[in-house]
């Protein structure tokens, strides 16, 4: 019978080495395990007992002078108890600037103590406004980014400027191109007292040197209009010595068309080169 033979030196102290390494391997797995059933519970705990709004004074309101935090609450459908960490900031926030008069929204979720906090942007009234609905002509404001504003929400926000500008024929359609006109009212200096929406569409504006001015549609060509006005709100009063035109026709930019009240009418067609 043959014997075993015997090992390499150093083969039995390689083989119990392995041995102790699969043995801490194992450990190591079984405490990464408890671990993470121990963070499991602990993150469940903190979601169902600790990071929850329970009631509507764990809601901040910053930076509005007229939104309250039950504002927020209602309209952000907040329920009580409501576990903090199920409600999406970004999503919260486009429901909220959809909901809200304010131009800006942002929403942070605060652990310790746990909290939501809201931070707002008034919108602005830059203007008057008056538009036609079903119960008739509702009175009302608007922003600098052209968005309705009803009377109430504007009338804590107004302004002497803001009251001195009239938009008239208002709808949500006309936003982009009302947006436009209050931006370059600014270059204007307060000249422009009135803007007006015709039910087909055109745009005019009354001057208070120049008069009514027709911008014609809003199109691709109302910037070019706009920058004709503000050329001719600066050079023409002082060619017209102190005679008011009657209309100001920019359809055309390039040929706008002037007509005076009484007198000789002017050329058809006055020099524009801003």
């Amino acid at each position: 019978m043959s014997q075993a033979r015997p090992l390499p030196p150093g083969a039995e102290r390689r083989r119990q080495l392995r041995q102790q390494q699969r043995q801490e391997r194992l450990r190591n797995a079984w405490r990464m395990l408890v671990l993470l059933a121990l963070a499991g519970g602990l993150g469940y705990g903190l979601l169902r007992q600790g990071w929850v709004l329970r009631g509507p004074d764990q809601v901040e309101v910053q930076g509005s002078r007229q939104v309250t935090a039950a504002d927020v609450i209602k309209a952000a459908n907040l329920r009580f108890p409501q576990p903090l960490l199920t409600l999406d900031p970004r999503r919260l926030g486009s429901d909220l600037s959809a909901a809200l008069p304010v131009e800006d929204v942002q929403v942070s979720r605060l652990m310790a103590p746990p909290r939501l906090r809201v931070e707002l942007l008034d919108r602005q009234p830059v203007a008057r406004a008056e538009r036609r609905n079903s119960s008739g002509l509702e009175l009302g404001y608007v922003d600098r980014l052209g968005n309705w504003m009803s009377a109430r929400q504007g009338q804590g926000l107004r302004t002497s400027a803001s009251d001195q500008l009239l938009v008239q024929g208002w709808q949500p359609r006309h936003r982009t191109a009302l947006t436009q006109v209050l931006l370059h009212s600014k270059e204007l200096a307060g000249d422009l007292r009135r803007i007006r929406f015709d039910p087909s569409g055109s745009l005019w504006v009354e001057s208070a040197s120049l008069g009514n001015v027709r911008l014609g549609p809003s199109d691709s060509q109302l910037e070019r209009r706009l920058q004709v006005l503000s050329h001719l709100v600066t050079v023409l009063p002082a060619q017209l010595k102190g005679k008011r035109p009657h209309t100001i026709d920019l359809t055309d930019p390039n040929q706008p068309e002037l007509a005076l009240t009484g007198g000789a009418p002017p050329p058809s067609a006055v020099q524009s080169n801003p």
